[in-house]
C-alpha cells in the first residue's frame, strides 16, 4: 500500500529531543490511521470485517477522535465535555453508528480533535500533571504519560486497521 498525495506520513526523527520524539511519533501514527482509510468509500469504512469484531476502519477514527478528546482536553486541561460518540447508553458507540455516519463528517471532527490536542500540549512541559480529579478513578497524570499512552494506543489501532484494510481490499503496507 502506498500513500497518494493525500497522505503524508514524516518518518519521526531518530536524534530528536524527547518532546520532538514523542510529537514526531504521534504524528506518525496519526497519518497512519489516515494512510489506512485512504481512497475507500463510506460502504467500505463502515464495514466490519473481521466477524465477530465490530471494528471497522470509519470507528476507529471517531474512537481516536474521542480518545484525542478525552486524554488531551478532559484529563490534561480539565475541560468538562460531552463525548463525541459514546453514550450512557451505549459505552462503544464510537463503533456503532448507522448508514449515515460518512467521512465527510468523521475525517473533520477526528482533525478538529487533533489541533486541539495539540494546543492542549502546546508550551506545556512533559512533567505537567493534569487537573487532580479529572479522571474517572481521580488519577493524576503527567503530559509525558498521555503522549505516550496516545502513541500506544495508535500504534494499536493501527494494528487492527492494517487488519481491516487487507480483508476490505486487499491492500497491505507498513
Amino acid at each position: 500500500m502506498t500513500t497518494s498525495s493525500g497522505s503524508h506520513r514524516a518518518e519521526p526523527s531518530t536524534t530528536a529531543d524527547e518532546r520532538e520524539m514523542l510529537d514526531g511519533w504521534l504524528d506518525y501514527h496519526r497519518a497512519t490511521l489516515l494512510w489506512k482509510c485512504e481512497g475507500l468509500p463510506d460502504e467500505q469504512l463502515r464495514r466490519t470485517p473481521l466477524a465477530p469484531s465490530e471494528l471497522s476502519l470509519l470507528g476507529l477514527v471517531r474512537h481516536m477522535a474521542e480518545v484525542e478528546r478525552y486524554w488531551f482536553r478532559e484529563i490534561m486541561l480539565g475541560e468538562d465535555l460531552p463525548d463525541l460518540y459514546v453514550t450512557d447508553e451505549d459505552r462503544d458507540g464510537d463503533f456503532h453508528f448507522t448508514e449515515a455516519a460518512t467521512w465527510a463528517e468523521t475525517e473533520p471532527v477526528w482533525r478538529a480533535e487533533v489541533e486541539r490536542a495539540r494546543q492542549a500540549a502546546a508550551g506545556r512541559s512533559l512533567d505537567a500533571v493534569s487537573e487532580a480529579g479529572s479522571h474517572h478513578r481521580g488519577e493524576v497524570f503527567s503530559l509525558r504519560w498521555v503522549y505516550t499512552h496516545m502513541i500506544e494506543e495508535y500504534a494499536r489501532h493501527n494494528g487492527h486497521a492494517d487488519l481491516l484494510r487487507e480483508q476490505i481490499d486487499g491492500a497491505t503496507g507498513e
